[in-house]
């Protein structure tokens, strides 16, 4: 049998849904699974998701979750301005699970400070939130990789002319005529981020892009399903309708 790579979207601190995902997906000894970051905040056992992702020999990317968590606990002093953003940002779920685990975080930070910015496999490229098109390889910072939103997904061609870009960091259902669970493609872009956290979703997804497969689990009710790629899968618009309807809510956009 053929080695898989498997691509697990933001987690959120629901490792109960992750080991439910990876039992579904049951990886073979020789078979890679690799997370697009934001391993943390917002759901509730942030810690335990670090510490088996890190003590995994899978491979990890930094989201912008784990880099505010970086910056809010710098040289293990609190960052108050950096602190403050990150605890309103689902920080202070990852605090509670520290604390329910009687675990401090420093090596957890020392190794999310470790963690690469992006990943090339050769015909993918992994990448927490996308990256500027306007910008060589070597130009892309923490800023981009880990924040980026319209300017990567708006892009009119894609950025490689041999590598598809897989995403996390944008909620799938925020984009227009796409349901949660679904999938969101673009030029040379697919972004698995379905909302794990979100009370509107669910859905945390792992995709097999050996095979064209994606596996799932709703964290909400326990669901499970395994579908081909291509049928989960829209076409890019814009996020113009969400932003429309949720701009009186803005802790549904803020961060995601």
């Amino acid at each position: 049998m053929n080695q898989k790579r498997i691509i697990i979207g933001d987690i959120h601190g629901n490792y109960n849904g992750l080991i439910a995902l990876l039992e579904v997906i049951a990886p073979g000894r020789d078979d890679m699974v690799y997370f697009l970051g934001d391993l943390i905040d917002r759901g509730p056992q942030s810690s335990q998701v670090v510490e088996f992702v890190r003590n995994s020999h899978y491979q990890c990317i930094l989201g912008n979750h784990e880099y505010m968590m970086i910056q809010a606990l710098s040289d293990t002093k609190v960052q108050h301005q950096a602190w403050q953003s990150w605890y309103q940002s689902g920080g202070i779920e990852t605090v509670k699970s520290y604390q329910e685990t009687e675990t401090m975080p420093y090596e957890d930070l020392e190794w999310m400070g470790s963690l690469p910015l992006y990943l090339d496999l050769g015909d993918i490229w992994l990448v927490h939130a996308g990256i500027n098109p306007k910008l060589s390889i070597q130009e892309q910072t923490y800023h981009e990789c880990c924040w980026i939103r319209h300017e990567f997904h708006s892009v009119e061609k894609p950025y490689f002319y041999d590598k598809l870009i897989i995403v996390g960091h944008t909620m799938t259902f925020t984009f227009d005529d796409v349901e949660p669970g679904e999938l969101v493609s673009g030029k040379g872009w697919l972004d698995i981020d379905t909302g794990a956290y979100h009370c509107l979703s669910g859905w945390l997804t792992g995709l097999d892009i050996d095979n064209n497969i994606i596996y799932q689990v709703n964290v909400k009710d326990n669901q499970t399903r395994k579908v081909p790629l291509n049928q989960l899968v829209k076409p890019y618009k814009t996020r113009r309708k969400f932003k429309q309807k949720m701009q009186g809510d803005f802790s549904i956009l803020q961060n995601n």
